[in-house]
């Protein structure tokens, strides 16, 4: 029962559930970054390096047969994964460069003077009352 309760405290941690909505959306995000590159980026690139289709590019290494399946090293898959996960690294770099700047925008605003304590107070107000 012990181990339950420190499972369920563990698990309602404002951290862990952060962490959790953190990566469903970082999922939502590598889709929409993985449709970016293969259907916006990808394609002018191609074109430019003479209509080269990356996710086409491929080496078969053993042609198919009857019993098994070819055997083929898709190479321009791998090219689109590490665009993709250039894009996405950047884009976290910016968005914890962002958080740090604003950090340190907060850190470095002034605080506020500190309060005088009853006696100062009431030793203001005197010098005032005797000015007047």
């Amino acid at each position: 029962m012990k181990l339950i309760n420190e499972f369920k405290s563990f698990a309602m941690r404002g951290n862990v559930v952060d962490m959790a909505v953190g990566i469903i959306i970082g999922a939502a995000f590598g889709k929409i970054v993985s449709s970016f590159v293969n259907d916006v980026i990808m394609p002018p690139i191609g074109l430019l390096v003479g209509g080269i289709d990356f996710s086409d590019l491929s080496i078969t290494l053993k042609a198919a047969t009857d019993a098994a399946p070819a055997v083929i090293l898709k190479y321009g898959a791998f090219i689109n994964t590490v665009i993709d996960f250039i894009i996405i690294a950047w884009a976290i770099f910016m968005v914890i460069k962002a958080m740090n700047s604003l950090k340190k925008k907060e850190e470095e605003k002034p605080a506020a003077p500190p309060k005088p304590n009853d006696e100062v107070v009431l030793l203001t107000e005197i010098r005032d009352l005797l000015k007047k």
